[in-house]
């Protein structure tokens, strides 16, 4: 009698069914983590606060929000998503996928789409975030899943998603199942070629072990009951026909995205095409003025010792230029040089950290909670007992990330920030901070003299012209006693030397200066600093080597139809880019395992140059 489970190994099967199961539990963790608003209360307490959005079809009626009403005031929330009780389960699974409603609660920067449906906001929201009322009629669903994302960031600490029950779900449109991947922070091909893998890796495990990729396949089919089983406050009306019809509904759902219409830009974007004549303007008469002179001495120490550490383009952006870093034999200082004019630095900032790279650079930020709650849990560690800091001024904030991150580990600390952009007065209408300083931090510290217990310069000095005029202005605007917390890329990083020019923390060719932590240390003593405590492996930044392979892209292809490449984009650029990103998939699910290996390698062997970045806290002393 032929044993059924005999033949090799099922490591393919038994990856899937792990995978599954995991996916499984996480998926029933979150829906279960869904509040349901009580009863609406019995009084007639006025609504005027407040502004419910619904999709193109969906009527909540007035018991239903009054309930979120008094859900939200409960819970002092600005921004509820009401997700129907009824919501269909293709709907309700990607929803989960993207939505853990327990992070929402605790981390102000977690993504948090909707369901797509209905939105209770508070004016204040509406009023901060500028949204007139004429867009807030006639959206579909897609639209409102933008909608909260658009909002998120002005209620930070004060969104949240619960179930209405008496929300009915409308009819699945499977036009627009592109739009709403999109809009829900999806990538629609990579998830679409990514299917095709998945169906792929269940095909495998049925033909290598019959037995096992059967019940693989069979845990998959019924995985929509596996979720929502037991006690739901979602019951989707066509769970049962979901689940017994699922690898065809999957299969008709994936030809219906793939043969739809191209789902288009998600919100108002700038054209890139547009931007290129005055890119063509800028460049008109060569590099030059981009740069100055170069210099002959150390910056830091002065010494005529120095030496080519790299020669790279803009490995960045793919802008035209290449830039020079050099090494101090004496000091091991690295910094650029020449070094970028200012029109050199408007320049290559431009459209990086707004305009055409706002979004990216938004949802990058975004990602960091861990690092940003790290800096201001060295700080409080190093605190007095029972002390907390009155003000924290934060240079270089950019949109204030770390900031309304750290008010979660300090929320009795005011937070204010100091930067170029206009991204600092962004951070102050959201509530970030409580007041946004634009312009140059020297210039400005006769202004702010004496008013911070802590000044932050995280991933700020590096890119300045003159650190030392930073850390005399820093010295300026403490208190006597206050604290100076400074994050820094670390130049004696083994993966510096490995990787040379494709490392990423060179950042070029917005980095101007890579100090030694030694180096910082005696410029933070000759200022009257001490330094009180210095951190390698939790200020470790990881992606080293897939930083490499994604600047090794961007240098072999950039891609063309930024405004600044030249030519723009041709059938042939675009088939080289598309083939170069396809081949680069396998070398980044490598670097991805080799950077997890190095963030763990960092934390125990940091200080000896396994770790990119370092973090030193310093206490101004007193007279």
């Amino acid at each position: 009698m032929l044993n059924p489970v005999a033949g090799p190994f099922p490591w393919l099967a038994l990856l899937i069914g792990l995978g599954l199961l995991g996916g499984t539990r996480t998926l029933r963790r979150r829906l279960r983590a869904l509040p349901s608003p009580a009863d609406p209360p019995t009084d007639d307490r006025p609504l005027d606060a407040w502004t419910c959005v619904s999709a193109i079809g969906v009527r909540p009626d007035e018991s239903t929000i009054r309930a979120a009403v008094a859900h939200a005031e409960q819970h002092r929330l600005l921004l509820l998503d009401l997700v129907p009780g009824d919501l269909p389960t293709d709907e309700l699974l990607t929803l989960l996928a993207r939505l853990d409603p327990d992070r929402i609660r605790r981390d102000p920067l977690a993504r948090g789409r909707g369901a797509g449906h209905a939105l209770l906001v508070h004016e204040d929201v509406l009023r901060r975030a500028a949204v007139p009322a004429a867009e807030l009629i006639d959206l579909d669903s897609p639209d409102l899943i933008r909608l909260i994302a658009r909002l998120r960031p002005f209620a930070a600490r004060a969104t949240g998603h619960a179930v209405a029950p008496g929300l009915p779900a409308t009819r699945p449109d499977p036009t627009l199942r592109k739009r709403r991947l999109r809009a829900t922070g999806v990538p629609v091909w990579p998830t679409l070629i990514g299917n095709l893998g998945e169906a792929a890796a269940y095909a495998g495990a049925g033909v290598t072990t019959p037995f096992w990729g059967a019940l693989v396949f069979l845990a998959m089919w019924v995985q929509p009951f596996a979720v929502v089983v037991g006690r739901s406050p979602v019951h989707p009306r066509d769970l049962g026909r979901a689940t017994g019809l699922r690898p065809v509904l999957a299969g008709w759902r994936w030809v219906r995205a793939v043969s739809g219409p191209r789902p288009g830009r998600a919100g108002p974007v700038m054209d890139p095409a547009a931007l290129r004549p005055e890119y063509a303007r800028s460049v008109a008469n060569g590099l030059g003025a981009f740069f100055e002179d170069r210099r002959e001495t150390c910056p830091w120490c002065g010494s005529t010792r120095l030496a080519v550490r790299s020669r790279i383009g803009d490995h960045l952006q793919g802008k035209p230029g290449r830039f020079t870093l050099e090494r101090c034999r004496d000091c091991a200082h690295v910094f650029q040089n020449p070094r970028l004019s200012l029109a050199g630095l408007e320049y290559y900032y431009r459209d990086f950290y707004d305009g055409l790279g706002g979004p990216g650079a938004e949802a990058l930020f975004g990602t960091m909670s861990r690092t940003y709650r790290g800096r201001a849990e060295l700080l409080r560690r190093h605190l007095p007992a029972d002390a907390t800091p009155r003000a924290w001024l934060d240079v270089g904030t950019g949109h204030a990330h770390m900031c309304v991150v750290a008010r979660t580990v300090l929320p009795d600390t005011v937070f204010d920030g100091l930067d170029l952009g206009d991204g600092v007065e962004e951070a102050e209408r959201r509530g970030w901070i409580r007041t946004a300083y634009r312009g140059q931090f020297p210039d400005l510290a006769d202004d702010l003299a004496g008013g911070y217990d802590v000044v932050g310069m995280n991933h700020y000095l590096e890119h300045t012209r003159d650190p030392f005029a930073e850390l005399d202005a820093a010295a300026k605007v403490l208190v006597p006693g206050g604290r100076l917390l400074i994050e820094l890329p670390d130049p004696q990083c083994w993966y510096g030397r490995l990787l040379r020019g494709l490392w990423l923390p060179l950042f070029q060719p917005q980095h101007q200066h890579l100090m030694p932590w030694r180096n910082l240390e005696a410029a933070l003593n000759a200022r009257g600093f001490t330094v009180v405590a210095r951190e390698h492996g939790r200020a470790h930044q990881g992606n080293d080597f897939t930083g490499a392979v994604s600047q090794a892209l961007t240098a072999l292809a950039p891609n063309p139809a930024m405004p600044w490449v030249a030519g723009g984009p041709t059938p042939l650029r675009r088939a080289r880019r598309v083939a170069l990103v396809t081949l680069s998939v396998p070398c980044l699910v490598v670097t991805v395992l080799l950077d997890a290996v190095g963030t763990l390698l960092a934390r125990v062997a940091g200080e000896r140059g396994a770790s990119n970045a370092y973090r030193l806290l310093a206490r101004k002393d007193p007279g």
